[in-house]
């Protein structure tokens, strides 16, 4: 069977609810949509659908493959819509939430080329740590921190780099450095309300180290800015404090315990054509995120 139009035919299905429905939009007889979902489920050799007499319905199977389905029909149908439109010039507003740390330290410092390169997009910004609900905020993309698992959007995971842990040249001056994560009931620990225990790679296994100390923060802005002023060590996904390990106000330790951190994602609701503005602002935030040679290497998640 052509399984493309297979899927394509059971997306419609799923969308309207009918077969009918789903003949009618695509322009072919009800018996034949109807035929080629069946082939679609006997070949997977699973049921996609739960048929009554009133309704089709997606069952559990059916919204997992629904979801995956959605997302190649929409890539293909991007490949091409990209090919067309690509003399135009991309233009218009778009609506954008970034982290607060991402925003101030990775984005804007970059966003005078973005806008030199695109001077007719126009961009409206919303700094916001949470993981928001895009359309019902009417968001035409995200940038979001942590693991994407919503089969109503479409997600590209940016970079994860490690998890950091550091502290001021001055505090490791005055207390020293911890050479084993459990060096670090020892010392003043900065904690993030989020982040209660730390994780490490000890022998190919994995730790959670419970930090204690005066402060426990929540946001990476606030636990980024209490490091910086030498309250105490932190623990950080690397790209939050790169730029601060870079210049040396910043000094990470136990990097060979170190694991992989959470990934950062551009996220963006499914859209039968990606439109010009939003391919190209994907496209910048990839390039402002890719690792460097000179970044430090991914370790599997223990």
């Amino acid at each position: 069977m052509n399984k493309l139009l297979g899927m394509l035919a059971f997306v419609k299905v799923a969308d309207s609810g009918s077969f009918t429905s789903a003949a009618t939009q695509l322009g072919v007889s009800v018996s034949a949509v109807a035929k080629a979902v069946a082939r679609l489920e006997e070949e997977l050799g699973i049921q996609l659908l739960v048929r009554s007499t009133r309704r089709l319905a997606l069952n559990d199977d059916g919204r997992d493959y629904y979801a995956r389905c959605l997302q190649i029909l929409n890539d293909i149908e991007d490949a091409e819509a990209s090919l067309k439109s690509a003399g135009e010039t991309p233009k218009g507003q778009l609506k954008l939430s970034f982290p607060a740390l991402f925003g101030r330290l990775t984005f804007l410092p970059r966003v005078a080329e973005f806008n030199q390169r695109y001077p007719d997009i126009v961009l409206n910004i919303a700094l916001d740590d949470r993981q928001v609900d895009l359309i019902e905020r009417g968001l035409d993309l995200a940038v979001q921190v942590g693991e994407i698992n919503n089969p109503r959007y479409i997600a590209r995971v940016l970079n994860r780099g490690q998890r950091v842990t550091c502290a001021t040249p001055a505090y490791f001056k005055v207390h020293g450095q911890p050479q084993m994560p459990d060096d670090l009931t020892q010392h003043c620990c900065i904690a993030s309300a989020l982040f209660p225990v730390w994780p490490y790679s000890v022998k190919g296994k994995r730790v959670e180290i419970a930090v204690r100390g005066p402060l426990v923060l929540t946001g990476g802005d606030a636990v980024r800015e209490a490091a910086l002023l030498g309250l105490g060590i932190v623990q950080s996904n690397w790209w939050t404090v790169r730029h601060d390990l870079a210049e040396g106000k910043l000094i990470e330790v136990l990097k060979s315990y170190a694991i992989e951190g959470q990934p950062i994602s551009v996220v963006y609701p499914p859209t039968r054509h990606v439109p010009r503005k939003l391919r190209v602002m994907i496209d910048f935030l990839v390039e402002i995120t890719r690792l460097t040679p000179d970044d430090p290497p991914l370790r599997l998640r223990k």
